[in-house]
């Protein structure tokens, strides 16, 4: 059994919640299972923005952000890294990581991509050879959203 609060995680806030208490932006533990060889996944909300609230991240803002999680996770939690998703809602993403479900360190990692993106030249990935639609990117709309989490970074675990 996987102790979700000693990985830093309020256990009230686990798994499927009424969208309507949301906070965005917040991190979130939306799944932890452990497999019969005994290793675990993972799967955390990163929400941008409130569930129904009218204001939804763009098809290119979800795209850019998404290629600056892919490459950043995989760089800095290469054993653990196994899938960034957008949300079809277009209000976040779900990372999932495979032996690493600690809040801390998922936070600090994300914190880290995020203000790596604001001296980024370029959207990683966003060329021709890497992507099936390298021309919808803005370097400057990720930035935005970038800035956007980081604003209440200190509140990333009050997801409702």
């Amino acid at each position: 059994m996987i102790d979700v609060e000693q990985l830093g995680w309020r256990s009230e806030l686990v798994g499927e919640l009424d969208h309507r208490l949301l906070k965005a932006p917040s991190v979130k533990l939306r799944s932890a299972r452990e497999n019969p060889g005994g290793s675990a996944l993972y799967c955390v909300d990163l929400r941008v923005r409130r569930p129904n609230a009218g204001e939804y991240l763009s098809d290119t803002e979800l795209h850019s952000v998404e290629h600056f999680l892919l490459e950043g996770l995989q760089r800095l939690l290469p054993e653990h890294f196994v899938s960034v998703g957008i949300m079809g809602c277009q209000t976040g993403f779900y990372l999932v990581f495979a032996d690493e479900g600690r809040a801390e360190r998922i936070c600090a990692v994300l914190e880290q991509i995020l203000r790596g993106m604001q001296d980024a030249t370029a959207v990683p990935y966003a060329c021709i050879e890497q992507c099936g639609n390298y021309r919808n990117h803005s370097l400057e709309r990720a930035r935005a959203v970038a800035r956007e989490i980081l604003t209440r970074r200190t509140d990333w675990l009050d997801a409702a």
